[in-house]
């Protein structure tokens, strides 16, 4: 604790209009705001990587975003770190009961519904409603987190409440219906639109079929970008190898290329499974 309250000093001081940085003075909650996202997704990176050292510093860095709002905050008379603390200490608690309340959940099911139930009146509670008065179950869902979480939360806060498929097959069903439909649209010219919806229609639905088989659409998409790098970085050594320009070869030539690297990359991965 005794770092955390030098942590707080420090940056009461970076702010100090007499004395402190010039560049934290000016900051402002929402110039700051890029920064802590930022933050976040250097953290999940060093996790990606397992680079516990590295994620000893990112999480620095991401409190230290924490403590930068708390204490701006702090200067309005809005709140302070100690009432963000608080606020979590509560919540946590608040969703909890089965272990701070000694109410007993039957299984995982039940949590989630539980814990759906709770976050509803804290929303209820939070938008000053009257119980009489409608509540959209999808309210409170951020919509500026990356696209495809955001599509997941809101289908699975949908599913909650069952408005969701009864089996997989109806889910690759409604997949296979938005091909079909932007296939459509593509066949149509000057319908660039129409195209970008019947996309999004294809995305939305691919996340909810990542949902129904218990996938992270946004960490598989992640593990898809970072198995594409290493692919096609093993693709460049291997044509650099044979002194040959990616971009004067055909695409039947760097496809035969990119099966060397998958092979390469599957031999590599079986020798170090042996060697466990």
């Amino acid at each position: 604790m005794q770092e955390l309250e030098k942590l707080l000093q420090i940056m009461a001081d970076l702010r100090n209009p007499d004395g402190g940085c010039p560049w934290d003075i000016k900051q402002s909650f929402k110039s700051v705001a890029a920064y802590t996202v930022e933050e976040a997704y250097e953290v999940a990176d060093a996790i990606e990587r397992g680079d516990m050292d590295d994620l000893k510093s990112e999480l620095g860095d991401l409190l230290f975003q924490v403590v930068f709002h708390a204490q701006m905050a702090s200067e309005k008379n809005q709140f302070d770190f100690s009432d963000v603390v608080q606020e979590i200490n509560d919540k946590m608690v608040r969703r909890h009961p089965h272990v701070f309340a000694g109410d007993g959940a039957s299984d995982e099911d039940q949590l989630n519904r539980d814990w759906e139930q709770h976050k509803k009146k804290e929303r209820t509670l939070k938008n000053q409603i009257d119980e009489n008065q409608s509540v959209s179950y999808l309210d409170g869902i951020v919509s500026t987190m990356p696209a495809l979480r955001w599509s997941e939360k809101l289908q699975k806060r949908a599913s909650h409440h069952g408005f969701d498929w009864d089996d997989i097959q109806s889910v690759f069903d409604k997949v296979n219906e938005e091909i079909g439909e932007l296939k459509a649209e593509i066949d149509i010219e000057n319908n660039h639109e129409r195209i970008v919806d019947e996309m999004g229609d294809i995305l939305f639905a691919s996340v909810n079929l990542a949902r129904h088989v218990g996938v992270n659409p946004e960490q598989a998409l992640r593990d898809s970008n970072r198995k594409f790098i290493s692919r096609f970085e093993i693709v460049e050594q291997l044509l650099r190898d044979d002194e040959k320009l990616m971009e004067g070869c055909s695409v039947d030539v760097l496809l035969e290329y990119w099966q060397k690297a998958k092979q390469l990359i599957h031999r590599r991965d079986a020798e170090a499974r042996r060697k466990v």
